[in-house]
């Protein structure tokens, strides 16, 4: 589905949220944009006696909210820091939230702070696995991995690309999305941020506060471990992940969560787990910029083969993989 383009359709929604905010509040009030997002909803920040509120715009037609609201009251009550929320209208797709800061990790991370607030990002994460209640959540299962990894061929290959997806490259890419679907499948089962990544980690107190977390299902135990550290915006040398990955291993260990015992066993997890998701994501790029006409995410695709490579390089179970790299390459 195309976004609406119309800037009036834009500003009546714009308008709408800002009448409907200052009702709650008893002021009339204008919101600014607080946030960009790569979907449609739209957030805004509203300042009133003294406070500071966001206002989510979910149009209802392409997003919906009673997700948000449910996970966010599975969070909350696993003692995880997110927003509360102050007030729903669904039919419209207005969310009014307590404001977690202006800053994301993204901007505020660095090398000389990267250690402690990684630890407490571990520490956070193992909260979210351990007593987040994934019960009624969708299902990782292998139709939407399927799903997730057929839009690197359907949109980066093909569409971005203009590469046609027949032959020794369609046999290669099933058997690389078959290995990588069932390793998913058979690591130990918890609840899933699905994009728990600095951008989406707020600085606040406690640090860090967590938000995007809609999209959420009950899937593999190393996705989000590995996507907070192979990142989509901010990259780390290989070295120091697997330093934080061993953090994490030993942590989840101690803690009782159903991790392999072996370091090296759950690093191949890891790194296979992680291939999935770097392959979707590029498709997901590329579809964002195609179909929704935002280019800019593109930007960060060589980031991701980069990641790939990385990972080709210390498993050559995935040498189908590389193939098919490489042929991206040769099409240049």
């Amino acid at each position: 589905m195309q976004p609406d383009k119309s800037n009036s359709h834009v500003d009546l929604r714009k308008q709408a949220l800002d009448k409907w905010v200052s009702a709650h509040l008893g002021a009339t009030l204008e919101g600014v944009p607080a946030s960009a997002d790569a979907s449609f909803r739209r957030y805004f920040r509203y300042e009133h006696a003294g406070q500071t509120l966001i206002a989510m715009d979910a149009p209802p037609e392409q997003e919906d909210c009673r997700p948000f609201i449910d996970v966010a009251e599975r969070l909350k009550e696993a003692g995880v820091h997110v927003p509360d929320i102050l007030l729903q209208d669904l039919a419209q797709g207005f969310l009014l939230l307590s404001d977690m800061g202006t800053q994301t990790w993204l901007k505020a991370l660095n090398e000389a702070n990267a250690d402690d607030w990684y630890a407490a990002a571990i520490d956070t994460l193992i909260t979210m696995q351990l007593h987040t209640r994934a019960e009624g959540l969708p299902e990782y299962d292998e139709a939407l991995l399927q799903r997730e990894l057929e839009l690197f061929p359907q949109w980066y290959l093909f569409r971005h690309r203009d590469m046609v997806i027949t032959g020794e490259l369609r046999q290669r890419l099933d058997k690389v999305f078959d290995l990588l679907i069932n390793v998913a499948l058979a690591q130990s089962r918890v609840f899933v941020h699905r994009d728990y990544m600095p951008r989406n980690l707020m600085v606040s107190e406690p640090n860090p506060g967590v938000i995007d977390f809609q999209d959420a299902v009950a899937g593999p135990i190393t996705y989000d471990v590995i996507s907070l550290f192979k990142d989509a915006f901010l990259s780390w040398p290989d070295e120091r992940v697997q330093g934080w990955l061993r953090q994490y291993h030993q942590k989840a260990l101690a803690a009782g969560l159903p991790v392999p015992d072996a370091f090296d066993d759950f690093l191949r997890d890891c790194d296979l787990m992680g291939a999935q998701r770097h392959i979707k994501v590029i498709g997901i790029f590329a579809r964002i910029c195609h179909r929704d006409g935002k280019p800019t995410y593109l930007g960060d695709v060589p980031r991701f083969f980069a990641y790939l490579r990385t990972v080709i390089a210390r498993r050559p179970e995935l040498a189908d993989l590389q193939w098919v790299l490489d042929e991206i390459e040769d099409n240049e």
